[in-house]
């Protein structure tokens, strides 16, 4: 298991000063990619052989968001491993070690050069430590949406803030952009979310909002393809 220390600085609050599920997500990311620090044989691997690990999907509980000065852990796992995907767990715990967030992920090896899948080599998928499965309310990674038909929103321009060192959109924007076309009084417990094509800079991406049972699903599009889909649940 991999862990990062945090506090709940004033850049990561909201105006009641809670932490931003945004925030949140990107201490997750940040732990996941330092993960690789822990796994030598793998970081080696990955650098040689030009290859990456992109989220595919996640899934989000909230059990308490933590204010402002909390100090907070995160910890990230690996507890299965696929010949092209993997998955982990990260939690965020407060102080006294109580979950504020579950978390399960899926992660597809890529290569770089080309945006395809691939495989690892069995002896480097060996060397991985593969711990327990953390207990949560685990729910399919697919997101289907309803028959009823959306609300489109706004088109969002990808801009330069929005791209990573993988060179599109980080996978926390997608899920800053989606919050913003929520009511303003509605409170998310829960979350999923499922990438399927990476938004680059310049691209164009077409929102619309779905209405669901306790809760919402924003698609955002290029095209008419799906770039990434999001469910928020309360």
């Amino acid at each position: 298991m991999y862990s990062l220390k945090y506090k709940v600085t004033t850049s990561t609050c909201d105006t009641e000063g809670r932490l931003k599920l945004y925030s949140a997500l990107q201490m997750m990311q940040d732990c996941s990619e330092m993960w690789l620090e822990s796994e030598p044989v793998v970081k080696e691997y990955f650098r040689r052989e030009n290859m990456a690990q992109l989220l595919a999907s996640r899934q989000v509980e909230i059990i308490r968001v933590p204010t402002f000065k909390e100090a907070l852990t995160v910890t990230t796992s690996v507890y299965e491993m696929k010949p092209m995907y993997g998955f982990r767990n990260t939690f965020i715990y407060d102080a006294e070690g109580k979950p504020c967030y579950r978390t399960w992920s899926m992660g597809a090896f890529v290569d770089m050069s080309n945006g395809k899948l691939k495989r690892v080599d069995d002896s480097v998928a060996q060397s991985l430590l593969i711990e327990p499965k953390q207990e949560m309310n685990y729910r399919d990674r697919r997101i289907i949406l309803p028959k009823s038909e959306g609300q489109a929103a706004d088109s969002i321009k990808v801009m330069r803030a929005d791209i990573d060192y993988n060179r599109h959109v980080n996978n926390a924007n997608y899920i800053r952009m989606a919050m913003e076309l929520l009511p303003d009084d509605f409170i998310v417990t829960g979350m999923r979310v499922e990438y399927r094509v990476a938004a680059k800079l310049g691209d164009t991406l077409l929102p619309t909002v779905y209405e669901i049972e306790n809760g919402f699903i924003v698609a955002l599009s290029i095209g008419k393809e799906a770039s990434a889909m999001v469910e928020f649940t309360t």
